[in-house]
């Protein structure tokens, strides 16, 4: 059998790791299929290593811009994969307008599918986009032969709103890069830091409306107005929320002596953050799979965490969980790990078994022999 694998929208994060990792740990001729083919831009093609059964196919018209793409996927891709003879199609983008059939899609964005989430830009430009998506996404999903979900929180959410399908489903979660992993440190009192020597707290996520980063930097301010030694750094990518977190980071601390924003770190080097900081936050309540969730628990950090959406599925009586949209009830949490080292290594030591479940080899394993079964019937 031949795949082929849609990598028309897979260009930055999560997207391009999940598509190069799957590939490079992928055995598909042990799940029946003697080729794979990839249409993708260059980009993107640069970053997934050579396989003898891969055959990475440039598409000029997927370097360019997002009308470009869409229109390459909906008149070029199906006749593409007949001329190659694909038995099945991998959409892991999650929209798919083609007629190409059968294929497997991947559900990548809750976003789309939480009303409360999905208005939380007002009736705006971005709104709009989002419920478009929501539309887009829900007729691929009506006409797929698989649809591969990354949790079961999601599961439940998108199956709740597109109210059936003909296509097989599964949860098949994704993995964790070797180089995240570090062993649990010792906790020390939290009189052990001072002002010199801080307690360092870490949240990576990009700055957008469902990441609630002024309401973890109120929390924070509030800790540290109560002569707790810490510090807090923001790590992540300027996005639409980018206006609110400034006004309050300089309302709050204007020096910048215990917030500091860090704008985007790249992917190979965000790992060194997590190994030098005493505890991870996050504070989403919005996700599909938090990767950074994950990144935390197997840099072996305990973890305050959001209550919302997969995070109790993921994290587990690992963390000490609150309210991302109450300030008090974020500084709460942190009080709460910060007043006892013994509560800190139980819960790191437990977040960092919990993460070994999670690895790329598994996913990929799961990967194929799902669009193998989808291919077979």
């Amino acid at each position: 059998m031949i795949l082929g694998i849609d990598a028309s929208n897979i260009r930055s994060g999560g997207g391009v790791t999940h598509l190069v990792e799957l590939l490079r740990i992928a055995s598909p001729t042990a799940n029946g299929f003697s080729r794979v083919i990839v249409w993708s831009g260059q980009q993107t093609l640069n970053q997934i290593e050579d396989r003898p059964w891969l055959v990475k196919s440039h598409q000029e018209w997927l370097d360019r811009s997002l009308p470009w793409r869409v229109f390459w996927q909906r008149f070029r891709l199906s006749a593409l994969a007949r001329a190659a003879n694909c038995r099945l199609l991998f959409i892991p983008g999650g929209s798919f307008a083609g007629n190409f059939r059968p294929y497997v899609t991947m559900s990548r964005n809750l976003l789309p599918f939480e009303w409360r989430e999905l208005l939380r830009s007002g009736w705006s430009p971005i709104t709009l986009k989002i419920y478009l998506l929501r539309l887009s996404q829900t007729r691929t999903f009506h006409k797929a032969g698989g649809l591969i979900f990354l949790t079961e929180y999601a599961k439940n959410v998108v199956m709740g709103a597109i109210k059936k399908t003909d296509a097989i489903t599964t949860t098949i979660p994704h993995g964790i890069d070797d180089h995240f992993k570090y062993l649990p440190k010792k906790q020390l009192p939290i009189d052990s830091y001072s002002t010199e020597n801080p307690f360092r707290l870490i949240y990576v996520s990009h700055v957008v409306r469902y990441k609630h980063q002024w309401h973890v930097a109120e929390a924070v301010a509030h800790l540290y107005a109560q002569g707790y030694p810490v510090i807090l750094d923001l790590a992540g990518a300027q996005g639409s929320a980018m206006p609110r977190l400034r006004s309050t980071l300089e309302a709050l601390d204007p020096q910048g002596k215990f917030i500091r924003y860090l704008d985007a770190i790249p992917y190979k080097d965000i790992h060194s953050i997590y190994h030098q900081a005493d505890l991870c936050l996050f504070a989403s309540s919005c996700e599909n799979m938090p990767n950074t969730l994950l990144e935390g628990m197997a840099a072996g950090l305990p973890i305050a965490c959001s209550n919302r959406g997969p995070m109790p599925e993921m994290l587990g009586d690992a963390g000490v969980y609150f309210d991302p949209e109450k300030p008090h009830d974020i500084a709460r949490a942190l009080k709460e790990l910060l007043d006892s080292h013994d509560l800190r290594s139980r819960l790191a030591h437990t977040s960092f078994d919990r993460a070994q479940a999670y690895s790329w080899s598994r996913c990929a394993s799961d990967t194929f022999k799902f669009l193998s079964d989808v291919a077979s019937r």
